[in-house]
């Protein structure tokens, strides 16, 4: 909400009461998913068994928990807070570990509420009356849908209360004392919150930098007085908590410790870089914290400091992470179209797991395993947010849409905002839609039969049945006479092989790189009918999973693609560990084959490209019955879904380039002419 405005001219009474309605029923439908949100949340933690649940929680203060032990709480090296954080978690140990558990779960969903209201206040001003209502509901959800915030429910975890603290000492309470009292009990619990303490000073507000000072050595100062052992094991044995928790190499750990530790840097040279790094780190951090808050956008440097903690910190687990959602905050980009951009990074890589948001190759681990800190340092020292000066800060580059045109329907557009624009989308935002779209696209195909590869055997086979008796009844189950001729002929089954393994990406991202660069318009309107028309046809996978005439026992089908198949193993499906073998309805490889020779014969300039175009469904479909991995009644559900999917854009977006071009005719100005002759050729 921060970073896409909405503004229009004046309007009368009817219009600004419509206005109203709609916007208080937007922030209720908000509220709602806030709370759906929420509950869902606690159901997951609650619901588990309890010795899989709030695991960390149960290390510390459970029965056998390390704060029970006599001797140093650090022995085991599971307790990974502050002496002070190990004394203020001590009185939990003589609670009831049930009434323990809620408590601990419901106090900390509490906690993430008033840090979504508290983020909501804190926006840069000036915001507007739709920002101003919406923002609290949505930083809420974000919160929830978040990894640190689901790893903290999960794990019973305290993450949450120093990045709350922070916050209520500069936004919240009153006082500059009042404020470094918050921040220094935050550093106290976690030792990299001092950053904030240079941000304060630097700023002007001195008595609340000294004040955090003062409160971290205070609290340090009765934590080593009340546990002095504990004390020394962690400020000196263990270096501000070095060591402590799991394998500083591991994933989890998004620190510049770990990723130098995973790229294979050791001993003094490591710990060497690691220092100059994180160094220049935290001062080119501070330097910008600093200048966004003298511009008035403080949650903005708050977020830049977070980050830089999260980067110089020997370790910092997942669900310390939170600082990074905080930066969505920031502006970047001065085009509207471009706003979206550094927002929607920021959530996907604070919600999806890494391996969604880039592809399983070995050259893209470095990358996918640092993902979160590469965030946090952009953040940090690199992504240029806007100031508030700016003129593009309040009015962007406005986007450029087609002129509107009545089309075969009144309602359509049925989404006005979705209506065509002229200019090329932006390409990073692009490719990580698509990655994203397609990692979430695997792991439905993959649930669809109960989260295993051979689930749902049984019922795939049976309607592998179901559609076998209806083609059999239409004098269509061709399957088994094709695969047998194609068998018999050993180029064709080779070519046809090829085809299906081959083409299948390779020409639909082929089609969508030529109309992005060439033809944006068009490039919208047929990402977003294949877009549709894959969403329908997961649909179909996880409602009718079928087996394909391959994996059909008894049915004489030759596998050419993948070999012939051992029926008597309960695990013959299991070809691959990424995709479901029984999500063959609709058929998504001649869907999207059909898709490519649609768009290529509406859209290319001669007609040997469009009849060209229209040979690849052709021999897509040869290809899947032909090679036995599907019934022609997949093909027949695949064309249905790409037929949807193309209806559904026209209903949502409009009319494409050509029918505005006829629509608009001589009334048209040269500049929509031009743009309009040239991508309907």
């Amino acid at each position: 909400m921060a970073n896409v405005e909405h503004s229009g001219g004046p309007t009368d009474a009817f219009g600004q009461a419509t206005t109203g309605a709609r916007l208080r029923a937007a922030r209720l439908a908000l509220w709602a998913v806030a709370a759906i949100l929420a509950v869902r949340q606690v159901a997951v933690v609650l619901s588990t068994p309890s010795g899989d649940r709030l695991t960390d929680l149960e290390t510390w203060v459970g029965p056998h928990g390390v704060l029970h032990v006599n001797g140093s709480i650090y022995d085991s090296t599971r307790f990974t807070g502050t002496p002070f954080g190990g004394l203020v978690l001590k009185p939990l140990t003589r609670s009831a570990q049930a009434a323990l558990g809620w408590g601990w779960t419901f106090g900390t969903l509490l906690l993430v509420v008033a840090l979504g209201l508290i983020a909501a206040r804190a926006l840069p001003q000036p915001v507007s009356r739709r920002t101003s209502l919406l923002a609290a509901p949505v930083a809420i959800s974000l919160l929830m849908l978040s990894l640190p915030v689901r790893n903290a429910l999960w794990l019973g975890q305290t993450s949450i209360i120093p990045v709350l603290l922070v916050l209520l000492g500069l936004f919240a309470v009153r006082g500059e004392r009042a404020s470094g009292l918050c921040i220094g009990l935050a550093a106290a619990l976690q030792p990299t919150m001092l950053l904030f303490a240079p941000l304060v000073w630097f700023t002007g507000r001195r008595r609340a930098a000294l004040s955090t000072a003062g409160t971290f050595v205070a609290l340090t100062a009765l934590a080593w007085a009340a546990l002095p052992h504990d004390s020394y094991a962690y400020w000196v044995h263990h270096m501000a908590g070095a060591g402590l928790g799991g394998k500083a190499d591991a994933l989890g750990n998004q620190s510049l410790h770990g990723a130098l530790l995973r790229l294979g840097l050791t001993g003094p040279l490591e710990i060497g870089v690691f220092l100059v790094l994180g160094a220049v780190v935290a001062a080119l951090a501070m330097r910008r914290a600093v200048h966004y808050a003298a511009d008035g956008q403080l949650l903005l440097a708050v977020a830049v400091t977070g980050c830089a903690a999260i980067a110089v910190s020997p370790t910092a687990w997942q669900h310390q992470l939170l600082w990074v959602l905080l930066a969505v905050v920031g502006r970047v980009g001065k085009r509207a179209s471009g706003r979206y951009v550094w927002p929607v990074a920021v959530v996907l890589v604070t919600t999806l797991p890494a391996k969604m948001m880039l592809p399983n190759m070995p050259a893209m681990y470095p990358l996918r395993d640092n993902l979160v800190l590469l965030a946090a340092l952009a953040a940090a020292t690199a992504v240029p947010f806007l100031s508030r000066t700016s003129l593009s800060y309040q009015t962007p580059v406005p986007t450029e849409h087609a002129p509107p045109v009545p089309a075969r329907f009144s309602r359509v557009p049925l989404v006005p905002f979705l209506r065509r624009v002229l200019t090329r989308p932006n390409l990073l935002l692009e490719l990580l839609l698509i990655r994203v779209v397609y990692a979430a696209y695997s792991q439905v195909r993959l649930a669809a039969t109960g989260g295993t590869i051979s689930g749902g055997r049984a019922r795939a086979e049976h309607h592998g049945h179901v559609v076998l008796d209806i083609e059999r009844f239409l004098h269509i189950d061709i399957e088994h006479w094709a695969n047998h001729a194609v068998v018999r002929i050993g180029w064709l089954r080779d070519f046809l092989n090829f085809y299906y393994e081959s083409f299948h990406f390779v020409v639909p991202l082929t089609i969508l790189g030529i109309l992005y660069w060439r033809r944006p318009v068009d490039y919208r309107w047929a990402r977003a009918s294949l877009g549709f028309a894959t969403f329908l046809a997961l649909l179909g996978f996880w409602l009718f999973p079928l087996a394909p005439p391959r994996l059909m026992p008894n049915l004489g089908i030759i596998d050419t693609v993948h070999g012939v198949q051992d029926f008597s193993k309960p695990n013959y499906g299991t070809l691959t560990a990424l995709t479901n073998q029984y999500a063959a309805m609709p058929s998504l490889h001649f869907g999207w084959s059909l898709w490519c020779g649609v768009v290529i014969a509406i859209i290319a300039p001669r007609w040997w490209m469009k009849a060209l175009g229209l040979l690849h469904p052709l021999f897509t479909v040869s290809a899947i019955v032909g090679t036995g991995n599907h019934w022609v009644l997949d093909a027949v559900g695949g064309a249905a879904v790409v037929a949807a999917g193309f209806g559904l854009s026209y209903v949502f977006q409009g009319p494409r380039a050509k029918t505005v071009t006829a629509a608009t005719g001589a009334q048209e100005t040269p500049k929509v002419t031009n743009w309009a002759s040239t991508a309907a050729e």
